[in-house]
């Protein structure tokens, strides 16, 4: 039997392997709100930037500066065994992958969504094996007892090849914040820009925090929903929606229901205009996104402000 993905990831968490690592937080002045908001019955956490935090403060394909990316490509290559079944030019492997990398993403990235209002999503994991059938015209190999069948070994190097491109870390007192909440009976869930690979992500940092209890009483699948799953990125209309009619099934009215992140224009202002209660995360620079004009605006202004994770205990309660 292949790893899956959640065991492949141990795996790696067991070898000595050096990751990139994200940088100190630079904290922000602002005044907490977190007065409670009644009637709340379910949480929306955000993922890159909120409960996880990078050095750009969402996720990313090309971060900056470029030798990032560089250094992700060369170590994928190595781990993968693929540089004898690349077509090779003069130059360290990464240059001959790259221009690849760079065509598969912007060739997905401009494929024109389905609806109005909706932005095109990039799938890394099709990236990686639109990439991988190239290898394959050079008789590529690899062991299909370990990694699976091509669509599995296509999301494990994303997830490698992602873990070296861009550093996480779960963000401070996020395993107490979504601890308390569950331990009151709270109902969590996911909204967020995120791969097939995020959950496993996210759950690799909670534990590196300290997470003990299993992540299925912290997390719903229902109340789930990650942008790859509809090929569109946040702030997508039709992501919103879908997220509404996913809590609608399970009894939650949109304004039951509270989004968490540390972005106005592309989560939080949307949210609220599918009917969605809002809190920003304010706990530093890194990631933060919150103009002016949105937060003056009664229309687009966050319901409460939190500059701790964990005042979220502040904000919701079971009633």
């Amino acid at each position: 039997m292949p790893l899956t993905l959640s065991e492949y990831a141990d795996a790696l968490a067991e070898r000595d392997l050096i990751w990139p690592q994200v940088p100190a937080p630079k904290p922000v002045k602002a005044k907490p709100s977190i007065a409670l908001l009644p009637g709340v019955q379910v949480v929306l956490w955000d993922v890159y930037g909120t409960l996880l935090r990078t050095a750009d403060g969402g996720f990313t394909l090309f971060p900056n500066p470029e030798v990032r990316l560089q250094v992700a490509l060369e170590k994928t290559i190595l781990e993968f065994n693929m540089w004898n079944s690349m077509y090779r030019k003069p130059g360290p492997p990464w240059q001959s992958m790259m221009p690849q990398y760079r065509d598969y993403v912007e060739r997905v990235a401009m494929v024109p969504t389905k609806l109005k209002g909706d932005f095109t999503g990039v799938d890394l994991v099709s990236v990686w094996k639109a990439i991988l059938d190239r290898l394959f015209d050079k008789d590529y190999k690899y062991d299909q007892g370990v990694y699976g069948n091509e669509d599995q070994l296509s999301e494990k190097i994303a997830y490698f090849f992602h873990r070296n491109l861009q550093a996480t870390e779960a963000r401070a007192g996020a395993v107490r914040a979504m601890t308390d909440l569950a331990e009151v009976g709270v109902t969590q869930g996911l909204l967020a820009d995120g791969q097939s690979f995020t959950y496993v992500q996210l759950v690799q940092a909670l534990t590196k925090q300290g997470l003990v209890m299993p992540m299925r009483e912290i997390i719903r699948t229902e109340a789930t929903l990650f942008s790859h799953q509809m090929a569109i990125r946040k702030p997508s209309q039709s992501l919103f929606r879908r997220a509404v009619e996913q809590l609608e099934a399970i009894g939650v009215a949109p304004e039951q229901t509270l989004h968490v992140s540390c972005r106005l224009p592309t989560d939080l202002v949307p949210a609220k205009a599918v009917g969605m209660k809002t809190a920003l995360l304010v706990s530093e620079k890194i990631g933060l996104e919150a103009p002016a004009d949105l937060i003056k605006d009664s229309q687009t202004r966050p319901d409460r402000l939190l500059t701790d994770i964990t005042q979220i205990t502040s904000v919701v309660q079971p009633g």
